[in-house]
């Protein structure tokens, strides 16, 4: 039987992967720009920061994906084309993606 904790940290991880790995894009947390590296090196400082409430992929985009904890305005995402989403959208939509393809 799988250990259930490193499956969902192994999720998050891949998740903070796809983040880092997003070329062109731009993150906009509390209004400033920053690099797909430079978020995912800030998800993962929440991700540590947060321990055992999160237990899960969702409790990741939920808890530490979504928004500033210090404003409350949700992180968003520019993507090369030009679009902007919002992160958590566009986490869901890379979770569902990559458990589908188990």
């Amino acid at each position: 039987m799988p250990d259930v904790q490193t499956s969902e940290a192994q999720k998050i991880e891949t998740l903070i992967q796809a983040v880092a790995s997003l070329q062109g894009a731009v993150f906009i947390r509390n209004g400033t720009q920053h690099s797909p590296k430079e978020a995912a090196d800030h998800l993962r400082l929440k991700w540590k920061n947060a321990g055992s409430r999160v237990k899960t992929a969702p409790d990741f985009i939920r808890l530490c994906a979504s928004e500033s904890s210090m404003s409350g305005r949700p992180y968003e995402i520019r993507l090369k084309d030009g679009r902007t989403v919002l992160s958590r959208d566009w986490l869901w939509t890379e979770l569902k993606r990559m458990e589908a393809g188990r």
